[in-house]
C-alpha cells in the first residue's frame, strides 16, 4: 500500500471529500484506465493505520492459538488469508473508503497469525549462543520483503498499474504459503529434511524448562517490574522508526522530490537493504561479545542500544536541515544504523523470562503495534497541515521518541532472570 498510494492518490486536488476521484485514460500515462481516489492525507494515514488495528487486535490472542495449533498450522492459515486478501484489495479501493479500511483491519488480524508464529519458532530452534543471529535474519526477512516490495513494487505501479502490485504480491504470498507447508516444523525433532546430527546439536543445545501443573504467569508482578517495561518500551521506539521506513517513506519522498513511481520505489527500498546490513552487523556483534565472554549480557544489549539510538536519533535531527541528495543519504543512514539494536529485545525477553518468553513476545508485538497506528495518522496531520514543512516534525518527533527511549533502557535494563520468573516450588495463586 505504501508504494502503491504514490500512484493511486490524486495528490493534485484533495478538495473531493468523497473516495472515487477520477479514472487515468491517458495512453502515455502510467496507471492510465485505473482509478485514481481521491484520499486526503488524513484518509490516507487512517488506511495505512487500519492494518494495524487488525494485528492489534489478534497478536495475543494468536499466541494462545499456536499454542493450541502449533506454529505451522497458525502460519499458514495467517500467511493464505493475508495473501488473498492483498489480491482483494484494488477491488475494495475502488468501492468506498470504508470498503478499503475493512480489508486491511481485517488483514492486519491475520498478519498478526503469522508475526506471532514467526517469532515462536525459535523457542524450540535457535541455540542460546545463536540467537541474536537467528532473530536478526527473521526481522532482515521483514526488510527484504519491504526492499523487495517497494523496489518492484515502483516498476509494477509505472510498467502495469498500481493494482498488479496487489495482484502480483499476493501470489507470490500463497506460493510462500505452500511452501511452508512442506518446509517449516514446529520441532526439529519431527523435521524430515534435516540430518540427525543437526537435530542433537539444537536439541542438546536448549535449556530444559520444567513448566509445573496450572502454570500462569504473574501478572502482577511482570506489570511492576522495570527492566521488562524498559524492554517493552524499546520495542515501542524501534517500531516508530519501522514504521517511519516502511509506511510514510514513499509518501515523504513524493511530497519533497516528487518523484515519479519508479524511482520513488528505489529511493524508498534503500533504507530497508543498508537496515539488513546493519541488523546481521548487530547481532553478529553482539554474539561474539557473548561467546568470548568480552562483555557481560547487560553491557552488551545496552551498547547495541546506543550504538543504534543515539546516531539515529542525531541523523534524525539532522534531516530537516540538508537539502538535495545529501536527505536521502542521512535518511537511509540514520534508518541503518537504528537496526544495529533491532535484535535486543526479543533477545533480552529470553533473558530476564525464558518461563514467559512466549506470551511477553506477544505482549511485545502487540505495543509494537501501536506506533503502526500513530505513525501514519501523526504523519497524515502534520503533512495534511503543511505539505511542505509538515514532514519536518515528524523527524523532530521520531528523533525525541528515540532518545527518551534510549535513556530509559540504559536506567533500568537488565539481563538476569528476573524474581518474579524464576521457577517456584510453591502453590501459591498467580493470575
Amino acid at each position: 500500500m505504501s508504494i502503491a498510494i504514490v500512484s493511486m492518490v490524486n495528490n493534485t486536488d484533495m478538495t473531493d471529500p468523497s473516495n472515487f476521484s477520477t479514472v487515468g485514460n491517458s495512453e502515455d500515462m502510467p496507471n492510465a484506465g485505473f482509478p485514481v481516489l481521491a484520499w486526503s492525507p488524513e484518509i490516507q494515514g487512517i488506511i495505512f493505520s487500519s492494518v494495524s488495528y487488525g494485528s492489534l487486535i489478534s497478536l495475543i490472542p494468536s499466541g494462545y492459538l499456536v499454542g493450541i495449533f502449533g506454529v505451522r498450522k497458525t502460519l499458514v492459515v495467517g500467511l493464505a488469508m493475508t495473501s488473498l486478501l492483498t489480491i482483494l484489495t484494488p477491488f475494495a479501493a475502488a468501492q468506498k473508503v470504508l470498503h478499503i479500511i475493512m480489508i486491511r483491519v481485517t488483514q492486519g488480524i491475520f498478519q498478526g497469525f503469522v508475526i506471532t508464529s514467526v517469532f515462536s519458532f525459535w523457542k524450540n530452534w535457535a541455540p542460546p549462543i545463536e540467537r541474536n543471529l537467528l532473530n536478526g535474519i527473521t526481522l532482515c526477512g521483514v526488510l527484504l520483503g519491504n526492499f523487495t516490495i517497494f523496489l518492484v513494487g515502483g516498476i509494477i505501479s509505472h510498467s502495469l498499474g498500481w493494482p498488479y502490485i496487489f495482484y502480483i504480491f499476493g501470489v507470490i504470498g500463497l506460493v510462500c504459503c505452500t511452501l511452508s507447508v512442506f518446509l517449516i516444523y514446529d520441532d526439529p525433532m519431527i523435521h524430515p529434511y534435516i540430518s540427525n546430527n543437526e537435530k542433537e546439536y539444537i536439541i542438546s543445545s536448549l535449556p530444559i524448562e520444567v513448566t509445573p501443573p496450572g502454570w500462569s504467569l504473574p501478572i502482577k508482578a511482570a506489570a511492576r517490574s522495570l527492566p521488562l517495561w524498559a524492554i517493552l518500551i524499546i520495542c515501542i521506539c524501534y517500531s516508530w522508526t519501522f514504521a517511519s521506513m516502511s509506511e510514510i517513506l514513499p509518501t515523504i519522498i513524493n511530497n519533497i522530490f516528487h518523484f515519479d513511481s519508479i524511482n520513488n520505489g528505489f529511493l524508498s527500498s534503500l533504507p530497508s537493504i543498508c537496515s539488513l546490513v546493519s541488523i546481521i552487523i548487530g547481532g553478529q556483534i553482539s554474539d561474539f561479545l557473548l561467546s568470548r565472554n568480552i562483555l557481560r549480557p547487560v553491557v552488551i544489549r545496552k551498547l547495541l542500544i546506543v550504538l543504534g539510538m543515539l546516531p539515529g536519533a542525531g541523523l534524525f535531527i539532522a534531516v530537516p536541515f540538508v537539502r538535495g541528495n545529501t536527505t536521502i543519504i542521512i535518511l537511509i543512514l540514520s534508518l541503518a544504523i537504528n537496526n544495529l539494536c533491532a535484535t535486543v529485545p526479543g533477545v533480552n525477553i529470553l533473558e530476564i523470562a525464558p518461563k514467559y518468553n512466549s506470551f511477553l513476545n506477544g505482549v511485545a508485538n502487540a505495543l509494537s503495534i501501536l506506533p503502526q497506528i500513530i505513525v501514519p495518522t501523526v504523519a497524515g496531520f502534520f503533512i495534511g497541515q503543511d505539505s511542505v514543512n509538515g514532514w519536518k516534525n515528524i523527524f523532530f518527533l521520531s528523533a525525541t521518541i528515540i532518545l527518551i527511549g534510549m535513556i530509559i533502557f540504559l536506567i533500568f535494563g537488565r539481563a538476569e532472570i528476573q524474581d518474579w520468573a524464576k521457577e517456584r516450588t510453591d502453590t501459591t495463586t498467580r493470575f
